[in-house]
């Protein structure tokens, strides 16, 4: 089974962590990667298919948007040649029940089961998902030794959290004492609590009081927050214990090979390196070029290589513009073009259209 200490991992994060992104940090150093956060009313209703041209397996969602088949309505996929072992499945829940239903669905092919219990966005806590959980220690202790029972100990598969801190400190260690009794392998803490911005900083005040508790029952424990970089994944193994594990979201959501020791790619190399797996894997159009609008800097929208990436209404536009049309310091080296007067898409723009064609796959199920 997985091990999760003394590991650097990719955060789950919903739109940026799709299969390319996933692939980019594990190649560049992450020893664990957590896919973006499905709800589990929507993987229920989703049935396994191996993808014989991508050689990946598919959870299609019988139904979904089958305007494009195999692509809107996807709800997740691995490839299992460079995931095995490394990939965390991150479930949205708040019943047992159906918990433990949609994730024997996926437990075959993922290597650990993780509950999301500190996003705090609306989708998740109006349905009592999320960091909703952190009001609800009851049920989101059934639904993790449900977990652990039914899915973990007969698939073999490590049950996981990750929650928030909650406004005090002992409030917090009451819930992790609770937690670690659940059979749980791993907790992770994004050290903020749930009214606090991803741009304040973290607090780390009790990370060594949680690890105690963790270490007691055998529980590892990965810090979640303000994390940049390699370097200072191994500031925190000197100061908490060179078994603590760190987890990076906001700066591998820019550039997923932050995860490498000897520094992240450049732009210009990262976005070409994103777009060959992209391509790869058919990646969602609309996926692609949201993520490569978070990864390639766009100064008072003079950059031209993401202005072709924004208008491009075909995948094979996208890996022109960025394969062809760009050299290793991101300038553009194709042709002179004309400003045809095309809508550009902006990372908000691009960042709606996915919210609603997810929107559009869950319109049958009430969240």
């Amino acid at each position: 089974m997985v091990d999760y200490r003394a590991k650097l991992v990719l955060a789950p994060m919903v739109r940026i962590g799709e299969l390319p992104t996933r692939l980019l940090a594990l190649k560049y150093g992450a020893d664990l990667v957590w896919g973006p956060e499905i709800i589990d009313k929507r993987l229920v209703r989703a049935e396994r298919v191996y993808n014989p041209i991508l050689n990946t397996v598919d959870f299609i969602q019988k139904d979904g948007n089958k305007k494009v088949p195999g692509t809107t309505d996807l709800v997740f996929r691995t490839y299992r040649k460079l995931e095995q072992g490394k990939l965390i499945f991150q479930l949205g829940t708040a019943s047992p029940e159906l918990a433990v239903q949609a994730a024997k669905i996926v437990a075959a092919d993922v290597d650990g089961i993780d509950i999301n219990a500190g996003c705090p966005k609306h989708f998740s806590v109006h349905s009592g998902m999320g960091a909703a959980l952190l009001k609800t220690p009851d049920v989101l202790c059934s639904i993790l030794s449900s977990l652990v029972e039914q899915v973990g100990k007969p698939f073999q598969k490590p049950i996981s959290v990750k929650i928030r801190l909650l406004p005090e400190q002992e409030q917090t260690l009451d819930l992790v004492r609770k937690l670690v009794k659940t059979g749980i392998a791993n907790l992770t803490v994004h050290c903020r609590t749930r009214e606090m911005r991803n741009g304040q900083p973290p607090i780390r005040d009790y990370i060594d009081k949680i690890k105690e508790i963790c270490d007691e029952a055998d529980v590892s424990l990965i810090i979640n927050g303000g994390i940049k970089s390699y370097q200072e994944f191994k500031e925190m193994q000197e100061k908490y214990g060179s078994d603590i594990s760190c987890m990076i979201a906001s700066k591998a959501e820019t550039n997923p090979t932050v995860f490498n020791p000897e520094g992240p790619l450049p732009w210009p190399k990262l976005a070409k390196e994103y777009v060959r797996f992209a391509q790869q894997f058919n990646n969602s159009r609309t996926n692609s070029k949201y993520c490569l609008a978070v990864m390639m800097p766009n100064t008072r929208g003079k950059n031209v290589i993401c202005r072709l990436v924004s208008q491009a209404k075909e995948n094979d536009e996208i890996y022109d513009a960025v394969l062809n049309k760009m050299d290793d310091e991101g300038k553009y080296i194709g042709e002179e073009i004309q400003d045809n007067g095309a809508k550009v898409e902006d990372r908000q723009e691009l960042k709606r259209k996915l919210d609603l064609e997810e929107a559009e796959n869950l319109k049958r199920i009430r969240v």
